[in-house]
């Protein structure tokens, strides 16, 4: 394939890079009254991130070992996984109030780092996975490769601080 095949997809990256963070942050704000808070999701949503981040490792030993078809269903599976944790995350905040961190002392420090990190490279981490997804969909396999080596490590990272955010919080719900 071609560019021309990447670029057709350019403007969905664009769009689904700027619409989706501002959508989460906008329903963030949004409580639906009367219902009853899905305070159930947090550890299911943490457990959507951990098997995210064991499956992107196995993506990438899967491709090291050329299992291109094992490799791309790992990675559609890990986009997918993504796709749910985002709705419920949502769907909690829409339905709950937001626990506060309750420790102190060094840990909170960590906490709010890691927090902040997790929040910021998960903004980032949206244009450079769906690049690096639509370089391999148009069969551009060498520029995949160079957008996936900066894309694999802070997707992993979101997926694993992920995890960390919620067991450092979980003990203040």
């Amino acid at each position: 394939m071609t560019l021309a095949a990447e670029n057709k997809y350019k403007k969905i990256t664009i769009i689904v890079s700027v619409v989706l963070p501002l959508a989460v942050a906008a329903l963030f704000g949004i409580k639906i009254p009367n219902v009853e808070p899905l305070t159930f999701l947090p550890p299911i949503y943490a457990g959507i991130n951990a098997l995210t981040a064991v499956l992107l490792v196995a993506a990438i030993i899967a491709i090291k070992n050329g299992k291109r078809a094992l490799h791309e269903g790992l990675m559609k599976t890990s986009l997918l996984l993504s796709l749910l944790f985002l709705v419920m995350y949502v769907a909690y905040h829409m339905t709950s109030d937001t626990t506060v961190y309750g420790g102190e002392g060094v840990l909170k420090y960590v906490y709010y780092f890691v927090l902040i990190t997790h929040i910021l490279l998960s903004i980032v981490i949206i244009p450079l996975v769906l690049i690096s997804y639509t370089r391999a969909l148009s069969g551009l396999f060498d520029r995949h490769k160079k957008m996936a080596r900066i894309a694999f490590p802070l997707w992993l990272y979101v997926a694993v601080s992920g995890v960390l955010v919620y067991l450092m919080i979980s003990p203040y719900y």
